[in-house]
């Protein structure tokens, strides 16, 4: 069973102190991938447009963690932008807010999304080992939103078709 309590290295995606803010789908997974339908191939392409991270594919490790600013994953509807960091082995996104159709689409594949509205980049230091608790709602030693109930079903599940089979 997944663990609501992951350990890796923390990536803080900042500019000039500042957290990062409006991440848009785009720049997660660029529009000239969506061809792309292996989600084991979609991962060499994360962060591909989004400037300051371009190599952030080729540094990723499993376990990795990101933080980000306001609105991260705004945009279009794209599955790609959450896949690509399932590939990678990203085990969670957390950000002051969410774009609400990737926030729905994460949360659906199963993909811990984790809101912190008052996160600040100085808090943290990029790429230190962390633990998220996202059931007592830490990352490290700072708060959190923790997963809803729902939510923790659809992750415990494996995504939203895995939890409505338990429904049956």
């Amino acid at each position: 069973m997944a663990s609501l309590k992951q350990e890796g290295r923390l990536w803080v995606l900042q500019r000039d102190g500042e957290l990062i803010s409006d991440i848009d789908t785009d720049m997660i997974f660029h529009n000239q991938y969506l061809a792309i339908t292996d989600i084991a191939k979609m991962g060499q392409y994360s962060f591909d447009n989004l400037e300051g991270f371009k190599d952030f594919a080729g540094l990723a490790k499993p376990n990795d963690i990101i933080l980000a600013g306001d609105n991260f994953g705004s945009g279009s509807s794209r599955q790609q932008a959450v896949d690509c960091f399932r590939c990678l082995g990203v085990k969670a996104i957390v950000a002051c807010s969410f774009g609400a159709i990737y926030k729905r689409n994460a949360i659906n594949s199963a993909f811990p999304v984790i809101t912190m509205p008052n996160a600040k980049a100085s808090d943290f230091r990029h790429l230190e080992v962390i633990v998220l608790d996202m059931d007592k709602g830490l990352l490290g030693s700072r708060k959190i939103e923790p997963m809803s109930g729902v939510q923790k079903e659809i992750f415990y599940a494996g995504g939203l078709f895995e939890y409505a089979e338990t429904l049956k």
